[in-house]
């Protein structure tokens, strides 16, 4: 407690421009904080870190843009790609992970019920573990059987990665005996993704999946509404979104500060609580969340690479791009529940209702919010829309 109160007080300093006392609390704060610590430790490890950073570019010993200064900040992407086996271990033990993927594929399911060619386009397909959820799910669908899954995988980086993750999906599918192909969309910038990239076919019924993805884009770029503008012409069935639930968006230095210090406290508290001290996977992880507290305290509004919104900053965003909220099924809120009976801290994962979508947390911190949507009177022929949307 006395470690969490001495890291607020040096960001109380800060937003007062007291730099010179704020940088002797920090250097405590790291005398006695400690990646290899408990989890309070580590956390208070990271957010000195950022704030000593951001101490340095309020007076002026950073010059550079940006991260430059200590290492640049990978786009989330080339993170995720890089982290995928600590991502992957990390993932499976922590119950609010599972719950949100189990939630979203369920969400999907539901609205595939009658379709014979489903084309599921994956905006963030990782290791394609939910992929898995999916495709047994549509496996052991006895009435009006699937003949074709087709997944598309969208990414900016790494084909490869994409194309190995289409390989197992690929193998697994053999063993169920089901109808299969895949292929990888690499792109640049999210502005060159076209509709015709998708090579859709007559008869399917397009679903997309989109997992703690759309936080690094850039609305005011015209980047989201160039998204949603090619996914709105695929026409498909729903869309599924999983993003943090947190604002680490707003104005105010100290708002913004005391927001991720809350929300990524209970990032590593629920990291130490699943796993061992010193697992590799664990501490990898820990140090990309560390770029991520480095991202959102440190750099100013225009430079920060995240974007995380509440869901209720999300609804804002898509009513005004044509987008309509559709409420999960009971059925979703209890596969959620038989998600966390397999976990040993399942009680410690809060399940809330926002609305239509599903919030889950952790002792009662809001990490993840699952919702579906549909886009507002959806063209029913895909071809000859002219809308022009904004470059990137």
């Amino acid at each position: 407690m006395e470690l969490a109160l001495l890291l607020l007080a040096s960001a109380d300093k800060i937003e007062n421009q007291q730099f010179d006392n704020a940088s002797k609390s920090l250097n405590l704060c790291g005398f006695l904080s400690s990646k290899r610590g408990n989890s309070v430790q580590r956390v208070v490890h990271y957010f000195a870190k950022a704030l000593g950073e951001r101490i340095e570019r309020k007076i002026g010993v950073v010059t550079l843009t940006g991260m430059e200064s200590k290492g640049q900040l990978l786009h989330p992407e080339e993170t995720t790609v890089t982290l995928n086996p600590a991502l992957i271990a990390c993932s499976l033990r922590q119950p609010y992970s599972q719950v949100s993927q189990f939630a979203g594929i369920q969400a999907v399911v539901e609205r595939l019920t009658s379709a014979k060619k489903v084309h599921f386009i994956d905006l963030a397909i990782r290791s394609g573990g939910h992929c898995i959820v999916l495709m047994q799910a549509l496996a052991n669908r006895h009435e009006s059987p699937v003949e074709l899954l087709k997944i598309t995988a969208v990414g900016t980086t790494s084909e490869q990665k994409m194309e190995e993750a289409g390989v197992k999906l690929s193998c697994f599918a053999e063993t169920l005996s089901l109808p299969f192909s895949f292929k990888a969309i690499t792109i640049e910038n999210i502005k060159d993704l076209k509709e015709d990239m998708f090579e859709l076919s007559d008869g399917e019924v397009v679903a997309i999946f989109s997992r703690i993805m759309l936080r690094t884009i850039k609305p005011h770029r015209g980047c989201m509404e160039s998204l949603l503008g090619v996914l709105r012409n695929l026409n498909p069935r729903v869309m599924v979104i999983t993003e943090f639930e947190a604002n680490h968006c707003l104005p105010i230095f100290i708002d913004r500060f005391l927001e991720a210090l809350f929300f990524y406290s209970a990032f590593y508290d629920c990291l130490e609580f699943n796993m061992d001290p010193c697992d590799p996977y664990r501490m990898t992880l820990e140090a990309c969340l560390g770029q991520e507290i480095r991202d959102i305290v440190a750099a100013e509004d225009d430079k920060r690479m995240f974007q995380h919104l509440k869901i209720d900053g999300w609804r804002a965003n898509f009513a005004k791009l044509g987008m309509v909220e559709e409420e999960l099924s009971t059925s979703s809120f209890y596969q959620a529940e038989l998600v966390l009976q397999n976990f040993a801290s399942g009680n410690l994962c809060t399940l809330d209702r926002n609305g239509k979508c599903l919030i889950t947390g952790w002792r009662g911190t809001p990490i993840l919010s699952v919702s579906a949507w549909r886009f507002h009177q959806q063209e029913q022929k895909r071809k000859g829309c002219t809308k022009k949307y904004k470059s990137c």
